[in-house]
């Protein structure tokens, strides 16, 4: 189980923010270089004492050893972590002070197979972080971060190990190896170069204090919007619950109960509430009084804001790229990426912003219409639509226009059916086939976790295990995303894939389905593409799961477009009380606005991505970032009725860590890339189905993970490029020649 020695001391100083962004969106997966393989230690590093704590144990059990959830104490945690450092360190000095010459396999593939006592405690403190957090596990991380940066810093700086990657790196050897060892190569090499192994003296020191620093400012903010998101919670009585669904007031209810407050209805602050509260609720200053909530976290002036840390972190990280020879951090950070520049990705986004912004106009303009004839009837002042406001005239607007009621596409998404329907789409495209394993056979972190087996359908090979947290509790951070625990390797025997699911789904009253919203079921699919990704991967190599930022999303990205496709429509989507599928009418509403509402979702969501870039290719000296989020935002002409889908002082996909820090852009490069290949679909003979195009996905966009460049990937899949204009054709946007 391979610990990669560039990036972990980002993420465990993170609490795997990524992809709980669509619509709120982790990878876990944080960077090109995830390497987490259940392999040997290296041959020659120092043997391993008797162990009695149990993060630091091999997994054993069923399906080649699972992680012992059931036992875990987060006592052992800090002892752990300190113990798997040492022994990482041990494996590295033998691998750095190797006699022999360096080779690829006695450097690099000795590299590979060192970190796996460290990386089983990191899958616990992963749990913790994220799903399971409490105040005792934060004073842990807050703790630890320093201390696992410093110990990163001493394997990424250590000169006998580079010297040993850089020989092998520039040797002629590697015109030898095959393509993926080539690869391998590649991105072991430049993942010591362009994190401080080339510095010496004084600058090799700071960039290591620097990362330290950073370490705890990073920990410090997830746990500040952590602390908000736990702490705002509004209770309501039962004359507060005008306009809600019934679905909706059953869940708030039980959320109350669970907090001690039988009888109330808890709006929690985190998006699976808010969302659904401000779309429905008539009660306009609730709905303001939600709104400013969930929009303030991280931003209350309190010992809780973020903004200081905010500069704190700008600066540091300008710093530490500067040390590197680099003019800005997002330079720094583009350079592996697909995008390769700042340039190139502000150049997308800015070829769509301004017909997302026009869509905005457009948009408000009916909801205002629509709320001025609601205030003349109910005989009231009229009102202007202001952001608390986009969502509930937005859904009257789509009541009123397509005639397509949320709520009524709502009773025909359940959670259990939606999960039957991902696995037959996974069935269809990647012959997979999931298998529920008997309760207790695999330990699980909460009652709530349920665990599959996934196999070939035709082979009957075992391939691995799926985790499902679907649930939103305490301690569980907001949002959606994928993680693994184990990932495919055959370099050093062959390895299966445990992947996880996590979501933030309401749960609903005891004995009734969970209904869901549309654009949760499209989450749902979404993060399922992540660990489709996971599943199906052939690479060698620890280090070849890995992937590049603004390329990972695509294949979750694509996956959603099958939630609408026929097959999944008739089979799964049926209706909660009568069980019929649903009817041709529904269907056709849903199509016929596909692209409603297009102008507020590009908008915020362009909206972070681009003060995510401006933040990071801007002189940080004298920022003050309430002050420069106001200002840029009104230099972009950003309506007044949108706000960033998530504001700087919350923004935990670029300031928790850094795994997305300038690189928030990535969704819509990604998007690209999707809207594209699934034209690719829609033209073929079978459609979403058609076995040839499928094959062409697994084969070239899923199994081959970062093995691959990624252009070269998609050019293997596609014969060509992708082109941007299939994005516009997919929102609804004029496509420019």
């Amino acid at each position: 189980m391979k610990t990669n020695i560039t990036i972990i001391a980002s993420l465990v100083a993170t609490i795997l923010v990524g992809c709980g962004d669509k619509p709120d969106t982790n990878t876990p997966e944080q960077q090109s270089q995830s390497k987490p393989a259940n392999t040997e230690t290296a041959a020659t590093a120092a043997p391993v004492k008797e162990e009695s704590n149990l993060l630091l144990q091999e997994w054993t059990g069923p399906y080649q050893g699972v992680p012992a959830f059931d036992k875990a104490k987060l006592e052992d945690l800090k002892p752990a972590l300190k113990e798997g450092m040492q022994r990482q360190l041990a494996e590295i000095e033998a691998i750095a002070n190797n006699p022999e010459a360096p080779t690829f396999e006695n450097t690099i593939v000795e590299m590979e197979k060192a970190g796996q006592d460290l990386s089983r405690v990191f899958t616990y403190w992963g749990i913790w972080s994220s799903n399971m957090s409490s105040p005792e596990f934060r004073a842990i991380q807050q703790e630890m971060a320093p201390e696992l940066s410093a110990f990163f810093s001493k394997i990424s700086q250590n000169a006998k190990l580079f010297a040993r990657v850089e020989a092998v790196y520039k040797s002629d050897e590697v015109k030898q190896l095959r393509p993926d060892q080539q690869r391998l190569v590649e991105l072991t090499y430049n993942g010591f170069a362009r994190n401080g192994a080339t510095l010496k003296g004084d600058a090799q020191k700071r960039y290591a204090d620097i990362n330290q620093e950073l370490a705890k400012l990073h920990t410090q903010f997830s746990n500040n919007v952590l602390h908000d998101e736990e702490s705002y919670v509004l209770y309501l009585d039962e004359n507060q619950l005008s306009g809600l669904p019934d679905s909706f007031v059953k869940a708030s209810a039980a959320a109350a109960e669970s907090r001690g407050q039988a009888g109330k209805y808890a709006i929690t602050n985190t998006r699976s509430s808010m969302d659904p509260f401000l779309t429905y609720s008539d009660e306009r200053a609730l709905r303001e009084k939600v709104w400013k909530t969930y929009y303030n976290r991280g931003d209350n002036g309190d010992e809780y804001d973020n903004n200081a840390l905010i500069s704190q972190i700008l600066k540091l990280r300008h710093e530490r790229v500067q040390l590197l020879g680099y003019e800005n951090y997002a330079q720094w950070r583009l350079e592996d990426r697909m995008a390769k520049n700042p340039d190139n990705a502000f150049k997308l986004m800015k070829a769509v912003w301004p017909a997302a912004i026009a869509r905005v106009k457009e948009e408000v303009a009916d909801m205002q219409a629509i709320a001025d004839k609601q205030m003349t009837e109910l005989k009231q002042e009229k009102i202007t639509i202001e952001p608390w406001d986009y969502r509930y005239y937005a859904e009257k607007v789509r009541k009123d226009k397509y005639d397509l009621d949320s709520d009524e596409v709502k009773q025909y998404l359940q959670l259990d059916k939606l999960r039957e329907a991902m696995f037959y789409v996974a069935g269809r495209l990647f012959n997979f086939e999931f298998t529920p394993v008997k309760d207790g056979s695999v330990p699980v972190f909460h009652p709530d976790v349920k665990v599959w087996e996934v196999t070939d359908k035709t082979s009957g090979e075992h391939i691995g295990l799926w985790y499902l947290d679907p649930f939103a509790r305490q301690g569980k951070r907001s949002g959606a995303w994928a993680t693994s625990y184990r990932s495919h390797t055959t370099f050093d025997g062959k390895e299966n894939v445990l992947s996880s699911n996590n979501s933030n789904f309401i749960k609903g009253a005891p004995g009734e389905p969970v209904l869901v919203s549309w654009d949760d079921a499209e989450t749902f699919f979404h993060e399922f593409g992540h660990a489709l990704h996971s599943l199906s991967s052939k690479v060698v190599y620890p280090t070849l799961n890995g992937g590049v930022r603004d390329y990972t999303e695509f294949q979750s990205q694509l996956l959603e477009r099958w939630l609408l496709t026929d097959e999944v429509i008739s089979q799964f989507l049926v209706h909660a009380e009568t069980g019929k599928p649903m009817p041709t009418e529904l269907v056709a509403k849903i199509k016929n606005a596909a692209t409603f509402n297009e102008g507020f979702k590009t908008t915020e969501y362009l909206a972070s991505a681009m003060i995510d870039l401006l933040l990071h290719t801007t002189n940080p000296e004298n920022i003050d970032p309430d002050k420069f989020e106001r200002e840029t935002l009104a230099g972009l002409n950003m309506p007044k009725e949108v706000v960033m889908r998530h504001r700087t002082p919350h923004f935990g996909h670029i300031f928790s860590g850094e795994g997305y820090s300038a690189g928030y852009y990535g969704y819509i490069w990604a998007e690209v890339l999707t809207s594209d290949a699934a034209e690719a679909f829609a033209e073929a003979p079978g459609g979403f189905y058609d076995e040839k195009v499928a094959k062409k996905l697994v084969d070239h966009l899923f199994s081959v993970r970062n093995a691959v460049d990624p252009a070269d990937a998609y050019r293997a899949f596609r014969g060509r490029d992708a082109k941007v204009e299939a994005l516009m054709r997919d929102r609804g946007f004029p496509v420019t020649q």
